[in-house]
């Protein structure tokens, strides 16, 4: 399927990374080749690959270190039949990392796991996407190969680097800005919105459990570049 005005399943599957929270995880089991399904908190790393954080008491985890072959299930969330929202099923290789930038931003997205990081059975992987499966409605089933979700994030060095002190910055001296982002450009209801994520395709804003995206109009490297669009972006949310 090609994208269109309407709908563009690349950016469809895009949306559905950066704002899951949850996700059904697929692994498989060491001895039967069985497949194992369980449930998981996700984030997403710089570039939109999936992140997790999980105990190595947990099966899925032992399923991993047996055999890294993995698949996470994240589905819109929505009212109403849940076969009517769509989903994206991301395959990979589960791969363990101690980077430190995973750890600070998956802790942005799941902040209660705080109390548990820094217990010695649990550790962060990152999902090496090998394809994925849209479906995001009748007649909108994509298979999608890495490279039309995932990021480049190569060119844009400095603004990764910054990510830490945009988010800070935007949560502290920003918060109502960033609560007009969600609102009015969102039309999310009204609460205290905090900014999330900044990549150099969007910003992920986050209430509670629930996350948004909110898409840039031109790719963005630079703080400075950025500064710029998000002013753009605050004048279009006050004007709203």
């Amino acid at each position: 399927m090609k994208p269109n005005a309407e709908f563009d399943p690349r950016l469809a599957a895009k949306k559905l990374l950066r704002e899951g929270r949850s996700a059904a995880l697929a692994t498989l089991m060491p001895h039967s080749g069985d497949p194992y399904c369980s449930l998981v908190n996700v984030a997403s790393a710089a570039d939109g690959s999936p992140l997790l954080l999980i105990s190595r008491l947990a099966i899925h985890t032992k399923n991993i270190l047996a055999d890294p072959r993995s698949s996470l299930m994240i589905a819109e969330r929505k009212a109403g039949d849940p076969l009517q929202g769509a989903r994206v099923m991301a395959m990979g290789r589960a791969v363990a990392t101690d980077d430190a930038d995973v750890r600070r931003r998956y802790l942005e997205r799941q902040p209660e796991a705080e109390m548990f990081v820094g217990f010695a059975d649990f550790m962060f992987y990152r999902l090496e996407l090998t394809g994925a499966h849209l479906v995001a409605g009748f007649g909108r089933i994509v298979d999608l190969k890495p490279d039309d979700i995932l990021t480049p994030v190569a060119d844009a060095a400095e603004l990764i680097a910054a990510e830490s002190d945009i988010l800070a910055h935007m949560n502290t001296d920003h918060a109502e800005t960033c609560r007009l982002y969600a609102t009015k450009l969102l039309g999310a209801a009204d609460g205290a919105w905090r900014c999330v994520g900044c990549d150099p395709e969007g910003l992920e804003l986050q209430l509670d459990r629930t996350a948004l995206r909110l898409p840039f109009p031109q790719r963005i490297r630079a703080p400075g570049v950025l500064r710029q669009v998000l002013k753009q972006l605050a004048d279009q949310a006050r004007a709203a």
